[in-house]
Formats: C-alpha cells, sequence, structure tokens
C-alpha cells in the first residue's frame, strides 16, 4: 500500500510517501522559521497561510521523486491533530479532497502517535511493548505502548513541556528564533557545573514533570550574572544539564514501574545529542535498548504522518468523507491497530 503522508499541524510543512513494501519512497518538509522568527514565536494565521502556498507544490514534488503519479497512491493520511486549528484545515482539507478525488481512502492521524511510531519507521524490528518519551513542542510525556493504538499515559508535564523550556529560556537570554537548538549548541561550550539547578520533581514519587521553575532558577541567575557570553553558555549547559537529567531520572523510573526493557524516545528534544548519550548510558547500565528516529525525523515531517496513517488503513481504519480535525485530542482514545 502506497500511503501519501500530510503533516501541517504548526510551522512546517511535511509531505512523503510510505509504501508498506518498499518503505519510504521520498519526503519533503517545509520550515516556516525565516516566516516567523521577526515575531520571536509562531503566529497561527500566517502559519495556516503559509501552508496553504506551500502544501500543493510539495505533493508534487514528492510524488515526482516516488517516480508515483496521484492515481498511483492507494491512500492518504494526514494530521487531523493536536495542533493549531487553522494549520490543521489547511492539510485536513488538502488530504480529503486529494482522497476524495481519486476515490481512494483517507485517515486523520494523532500528531503525536506519528512522533511515537517515527523510530519504527526504519527500524522494524522495534515492537510493542516499551515505554516512549515523547518530547515534542508542548508535550511532555512518558507513554506506556503495549501495542500500536494501545497507550497508557504514565507521566506528563504539569506546567511548561522541556521544549517550550528550552525555547523560553533561550528568548529570555537573548538568543535568536527558534531559541531550543541555540541554546542546546551554545550549552556544548558551556562549563559543566558553574550553574546547578533542580531537577524538578525528582524529589518525589511519580512520574509528572515540571519546567516553569527551572525556567525561573535559569531567569534569576541570568538576571544576577555578568551576562557575558562565557557566563550565557555556561548557564546554558546548567540549564541543558538540569533538563536532561530529569527526563533520565523520570525513563529510569517508567521502566522500573512498568518492567519494560525497551525505551523510545521521539519529539523534537530527541534529537538534542545530550539527551541521547545520556539516555543511551542509562539503557546500557540496564541491559536495556533505547531507540531514537533519526534527528530529521524528530521534528515534525510527513514521513511520520505516513507511515502511521498507513498502519491505521491497513487495519482497515479510515475517515467518512468530511474534514474534521480535532486540536486537543487525548491519545489515549484512539483505537488500537
Amino acid at each position: 500500500m502506497r500511503v501519501l503522508g500530510i503533516e501541517t499541524s504548526c510551522d512546517e510543512t511535511g509531505v512523503a510517501v510510505y509504501d508498506t513494501d518498499r518503505g519510504l519512497l521520498a519526503h519533503a518538509l517545509f520550515s516556516q522559521i525565516s516566516l516567523h522568527a521577526q515575531y520571536g514565536g509562531v503566529v497561527p494565521e500566517l502559519a495556516s497561510r503559509d501552508h496553504v502556498r506551500k502544501l500543493l507544490p510539495l505533493v508534487r514534488q514528492v510524488l515526482a521523486e516516488a517516480g508515483l503519479a496521484p492515481a498511483d497512491l492507494d491512500g492518504v493520511a494526514y494530521t487531523a491533530g493536536p495542533g493549531l486549528v487553522g494549520a490543521l484545515m489547511v492539510g485536513a482539507a488538502t488530504g480529503r479532497a486529494l482522497a476524495w478525488a481519486l476515490d481512494r481512502p483517507a485517515v486523520g492521524v494523532h500528531h503525536m502517535e506519528g512522533h511515537l511510531l517515527a523510530p519504527l519507521l526504519e527500524d522494524p524490528g522495534l515492537k510493542p511493548p516499551f515505554v516512549a518519551l515523547l518530547v515534542s513542542g508542548g508535550h511532555t510525556q512518558l507513554v506506556e505502548v503495549a501495542a500500536v493504538g494501545e497507550y497508557r499515559l504514565l507521566g506528563e508535564t504539569l506546567d511548561d513541556a522541556a521544549g517550550e523550556a528550552f525555547d523560553k529560556t533561550a528568548k529570555m537570554m537573548g538568543l535568536p528564533y527558534p531559541g531550543g537548538p541555540e541554546l542546546a549548541r551554545l550549552a556544548e561550550s558551556g562549563r559543566p557545573g558553574l550553574f546547578s539547578f533542580s531537577r524538578p520533581m525528582t524529589d518525589r514519587p511519580g512520574l509528572d514533570f515540571s519546567f516553569s521553575g527551572l525556567k525561573t532558577q535559569v531567569l534569576l541567575a541570568w538576571q544576577g550574572s555578568d551576562q557575558t557570553p562565557e557566563t550565557r553558555a555556561d548557564i546554558a549547559r546548567g540549564f541543558e544539564d538540569a533538563v536532561v537529567e530529569t527526563l533520565a531520572i523520570k525513563c529510569q523510573r517508567a521502566l522500573d514501574q512498568t518492567g519494560a526493557r525497551t525505551l523510545v524516545v521521539a519529539g523534537g528534544v530527541g534529537a538534542n545529542a545530550r539527551l541521547r548519550e545520556r539516555l543511551q548510558a542509562l539503557a546500557e547500565k540496564r541491559d536495556a535498548r533505547v531507540c531514537f528516529p533519526r534527528p530529521a525525523f524528530c521534528t515534525d515531517n510527513g514521513a511520520m504522518i505516513a507511515f502511521a496513517g498507513a498502519l491505521r488503513l491497513m487495519a482497515g481504519q479510515h475517515e467518512a468523507a468530511v474534514v474534521t480535525v480535532t486540536p486537543r485530542w487525548d491519545m489515549a482514545s484512539l483505537p488500537s491497530v
């Protein structure tokens, strides 16, 4: 089955074609970073308009790279939520209309399920059960995965997610948008231990997260410092170490609680080199396995939507011929595959 995947949940337009026999055939991504940089954050209306401009050209490009005509597709998958409602509507309307015109089935994909399944895209040997750490945008969650579509939330953030904390902390320190990757790059030159911040909610039982207090600690340290480039790098390193160690502690607890021997990490923060090193060390110490998608598939992309959609279309699941999106969507409500 050849499935076209469309991702337009926020500020990146992603398109891909996945073949259940041959794997990923082609994918392309357009980022709106330069569009939103002047505002210091995503402007929803501008994001929606840019998706309208870029989506069909990307569909044509990806089909050409895959050597396919539209009629060669067997199904269409699109992100139906969660995300910005206007941005979601662009992808859903395009995907639904294309499926209707071709008389092919279409399925709306949960954005976070796409991230969760991304490591399986290039690793056919990776199968549930496992524990997933989802660190994407406004989400930081630990999920027990019994099977595709069978998810149990173990813990989630009570305020700022890890990615949000990276972005907001970077903005406080005057780093350019998008701040998270810039802060991580700056931390590479920072000296460890000069600024030590708390590991929030690790001094009590449970698997929930909270990063707003850590953000405040960094702000106070920054305001009370000499604010030189060297100090900024040292503070960035201290912040990154605190986030990475907090995530690692909670992952270890989740593996202990579930008895799982495999940890899957997905989402934009999953591309962070220091987090990957720390979780790899944790897995080796436990004689367990940790799996990451390649960095290009950590951020939003069409490949993960095509793959997740293909699994559901193969199971006979599809949507009625209406355009529906769900900006707020509990992943636990998804049907099993």
